[in-house]
């Protein structure tokens, strides 16, 4: 009901009437629209009432309220909390709009909402806590390039920390060169805005805070990608803005761990840097030398993702002792291949870790599905000169997971694909055209579990 006080008895309406003339049968997200006195009536279909259902009426509810200044409504009442908190999810998410017009935004979000019959203030804030997070993690990657650069990004993450309670520390270009990220240094610098490796650090409150189980989640960065050298065609590369959603789902979920109650330690790596041309770009057929010696011949200089996470990976092991890995990127065409644009990919060395990610993205309404680390494919990485090739050109999926692989130590790892999901090319359900934030909502409805790692390892 949009307005500005409680809805009274529609006496005056022929609400079934209404329903039949716009053959509603209540499936999820159908809205039908009815005038009433002062106000605007908005039925709205829930199906079966499942979270699912509810995501997706809370989203079309979005989308059909957009410019009202108050909407109040009873929806929540046929939800439990899953579906309290996926409708509001749905609410939030379908709402999101970016824009640089001078004239503002075509349609505003509504401006106010309104729950009536319902206190559950754990489920609202757990899904107002997610959906922030999808909701930020679109704002970074919808963020043009000539505004957003590692620097910048850098200068974001660190006002957004100091909100979260979280720790910062940063790393310049004269830093990762000395120290030897050989990966993230030759992709950023032919940039006039040098490369950076942000740390982020996520403590749970609590006794034996600083004995519970340390994650390390590493986001790709590259906060425009030209391809490089091995240069993208136009309409490939007029997107290449959002080739930073993986860090950006990873700040917005370490953002938001306090606010769901992750038992884990949890540090974030985020390497920045442009992939761009100059005349000290990186060049096919260059070696370079990764933190802890690995190397890698680069003959393709647009495979630039795993350069820079590969450092990242390899300093988490050596340095911090964490007790899994996992990183997020939107990392190869080859996935949108696979698993077309509705679904993610991912690979998983435990099966365990596995079970928890396909679990919590099913509950999140982020399908991911796991794609296999096959050696096959590995002799494909061979290199005369180097201890692997960053781009053999085929599997290329399988092939970049394997490629990181050799980076991880060892310990349980998720490497997160998300390339065909990263962006969506029309508004549908809770998400909105352009970047998703895809996988935001997915590890956050993970590490809220009590045992996140229960089975792990």
């Amino acid at each position: 009901m949009l307005g500005p006080g409680s809805v009274e008895p529609a006496d005056d309406l022929d609400v079934f009437a209404a329903l039949a003339a716009d053959d509603a049968d209540g499936t999820a997200g159908q809205v039908t629209r009815l005038p009433w006195r002062d106000r605007v009536l908005l039925l709205v279909g829930v199906g079966e009432a499942t979270p699912r259902d509810l995501r997706t009426a809370g989203a079309a509810l979005a989308r059909a309220v957009k410019g009202a200044e108050q909407l109040a409504t009873s929806v929540a009442e046929v939800a439990d909390d899953a579906g309290l908190r996926a409708f509001v999810e749905g609410l939030v998410l379908a709402s999101f709009e970016f824009t640089m017009r001078s004239t503002g935004p075509t349609a505003r979000p509504v401006e106010r909402v309104v729950l009536l019959g319902t206190e559950r203030a754990d489920a609202l804030a757990r899904g107002l806590a997610v959906a922030g997070a999808g909701w930020r993690a679109r704002f970074l990657a919808t963020v043009p390039s000539n505004l957003k650069n590692p620097q910048w990004f850098v200068e974001q993450a660190t006002e957004i920390a100091e909100a979260a309670g979280l720790g910062v520390d940063v790393l310049d270009e004269q830093q990762l060169e000395r120290r030897g990220y050989g990966g993230i240094s030759a992709v950023g610098r032919a940039s006039a805005t040098p490369p950076r490796l942000l740390t982020l650090r996520y403590r749970p409150s609590g006794r034996g805070s600083r004995k519970a189980p340390h994650l390390v989640l590493a986001g790709k960065g590259i906060t425009f990608d030209s391809g490089g050298l091995s240069i993208k065609g136009a309409e490939l590369m007029v997107n290449m803005k959002r080739d930073m959603s993986g860090a950006a789902v990873v700040l917005s979920v370490m953002a938001a761990l306090a606010e769901v109650g992750c038992p884990l330690r949890v540090t974030a790596l985020l390497p920045l840097a442009e992939n761009v041309i100059g005349g000290d770009a990186l060049r096919p057929g260059d070696v370079i030398t990764h933190y802890g010696g690995r190397t890698t011949e680069v003959t393709n200089t647009d495979a630039e993702g795993r350069l820079v996470l590969a450092d990242a990976l390899a300093h988490a092991v050596a340095d911090l002792e964490p007790d899994l890995l996992v990183d997020v990127a939107t990392l190869t065409g080859a996935m949108k291949v696979a698993m077309g644009l509705r679904i993610g990919g991912y690979f998983a060395t435990d099966d365990g870790l596995a079970g928890h990610l396909d679990a919590a993205a099913a509950a999140a309404g982020e399908p991911l599905w796991r794609m296999p680390l096959a050696d096959v494919y590995a002799e494909r990485l061979s290199s005369k000169v180097a201890d692997a090739d960053n781009a053999p050109g085929s599997a290329q999926a399988i092939t970049a997971a394997l490629f990181l692989q050799h980076f991880t130590g060892g310990l349980p790892w998720a490497h997160l694909d998300l390339a065909s999901v990263g962006d969506a090319l029309e508004d549908r359900e809770e998400w909105t055209k352009g970047p998703t934030g895809f996988g935001a909502r997915a590890l956050l409805y993970w590490l809220e579990q009590a045992e996140p790692l229960a089975g792990v390892g």
